[in-house]
């Protein structure tokens, strides 16, 4: 029976949070809007237009949601050339594709951003396919992300599991009914991701795949 391992990218197998936060921060400083940059760590991950509601408010003029997003990714584009990935990130996924897992990507990341994000990681070998937030009409933490990828795989939610960083993830994960790991690479508390719904958390991809025959993937049989 197939079985699908579901990966968050920015945070989770790159360590390109604080860019984005750096890059947003820059954006929003233009435009006028003193936002503290912890605030904005927080809201990594959530797609651009639902961060922008999280950091400035929902009541906010919305005229110059496009402008700002402009502004964010001209701004981190500048790092495409040395995004870093984390440690093991690659063998990460290439181990669970060897033994058998279905490996996708679930991430807010547009078509360009994750070109830059899959030449970092430098797996394309061992991942199967992607999901993004273009795909679906509500990104993170609404469901639509991880069961569209599950569609992909073509699995049921108990055949996969979900490895995130953010609390974004893992209320996407548990919505869908997929059991989901934390990361703390990516800069959130364990308890907050562990409130969220995360099953099992490890510091990072290495840990997690120094630890892989114990953890949650250990529980979906072949």
């Amino acid at each position: 029976m197939s079985r699908a391992a579901l990966f968050d990218v920015d945070g989770t197998l790159t360590d390109t949070n604080h860019l984005h936060v750096t890059a947003w921060w820059e954006a929003l400083r233009q435009a006028g809007h003193a936002v503290p940059m912890h605030a904005i760590h927080r809201a990594v991950g959530l797609p651009g237009e639902d961060l922008l509601d999280h950091v400035l408010g929902e009541g906010r003029d919305r005229s110059e949601d496009d402008r700002l997003t402009a502004a964010h990714d001209t701004l981190y584009a500048t790092y495409f050339d040395r995004l870093p990935a984390l440690d093991s990130a690659s063998e990460l996924l290439r181990v669970l594709a060897r033994q058998g897992w279905t490996v996708l990507l679930v991430t807010s990341a547009k078509d360009n951003e994750l070109r830059a994000l899959r030449r970092a990681i430098d797996a394309d070998d061992a991942i199967s396919d992607t999901a993004t937030a273009d795909d679906v009409e509500d990104g993170k933490p609404a469901p639509e992300p991880v069961e569209q990828a599950l569609e992909s795989a073509r699995v049921s939610p108990e055949r996969a599991v979900f490895v995130g960083d953010t609390v974004w993830d893992m209320k996407a994960a548990t919505a869908a009914g997929v059991t989901c790991v934390g990361l703390l690479c990516g800069g959130i508390p364990r308890h907050d991701l562990e409130e969220a719904g995360a099953a099992a958390v490890y510091r990072d991809p290495a840990e997690l795949l120094q630890r892989l025959g114990e953890s949650p993937f250990s529980s979906v049989t072949p």
